[in-house]
């Protein structure tokens, strides 16, 4: 039978190491474990994992989920948190995560939600599910709100804006477009307007919320 293969990620290297040596005691688990997340990503090419289980407090966390999502698909990672915050949770159940377990919990726990989501299941605490879903509807309600002031732009205004998520500066996209630097402070200005923000931080951080690819 091929053993799981599971790779724990914390800062905290003694409980990353112990729990990676914990979990390598069971005759279906094979366990590493790496402190940082440049690590994680080396780790991650150079072997193949069904599991990663990942500090929520690491500060590029978000990253490395986002990675895993672009490039390793089949990979089910696993938060682990010191304690419950339904906001972050979702945030992480949106960005690719198949769980959320709390730290304390018991080798048994983490056992049947590491067999778990590997069977396409999802695993948040009961006590933290209401709060989860309640997160997760009002992200899909600011979500529509966005997109539907996403379509109030002209197709020039979303090329615009596109250029903008890439971080392009007014002549970089005048020469992109082949557009002079005042249209294209003119197509700046009404894109903030249509979308109601006061700067070019904020539109782009509403069209990512919208799901608006970066220009190519």
């Amino acid at each position: 039978m091929d053993r799981i293969r599971v790779l724990v990620v914390d800062e905290h290297r003694i409980f990353a190491e112990s729990l990676a040596t914990a979990l390598t005691a069971e005759t279906d688990v094979e366990a590493a474990a790496v402190g940082t997340v440049p690590a994680a990503v080396h780790q991650l090419e150079r072997a193949g994992y069904d599991v990663l289980l990942l500090d929520v407090d690491m500060a590029e966390s978000q990253t490395l989920l986002t990675l895993v999502r672009e490039r390793h698909g089949e990979l089910r990672p696993v938060m682990l948190a010191t304690y419950d915050d339904p906001r972050r949770a979702a945030q992480a159940l949106t960005a690719g995560a198949n769980a959320w377990v709390a730290k304390d919990s018991s080798l048994a726990r983490l056992l049947v939600v590491v067999r778990g989501v590997l069977r396409e299941e999802t695993h948040v605490p009961p006590a933290l599910l209401t709060g989860v879903l309640r997160e997760l509807t009002h992200d899909r309600r600011n979500r529509t709100e966005h997109q539907r002031l996403v379509a109030s732009l002209t197709p020039r205004e979303l090329e615009v804006l596109r250029c903008m998520l890439s971080g392009l500066g007014r002549k970089a996209v005048a020469e992109r477009l082949y557009l002079s630097p005042h249209t294209v402070r003119t197509h700046m200005q009404n894109v903030l307007g249509k979308l109601g923000v006061h700067s070019t931080l904020a539109a782009v951080a509403l069209a990512r919320r919208a799901g608006v690819p970066p220009a190519d």
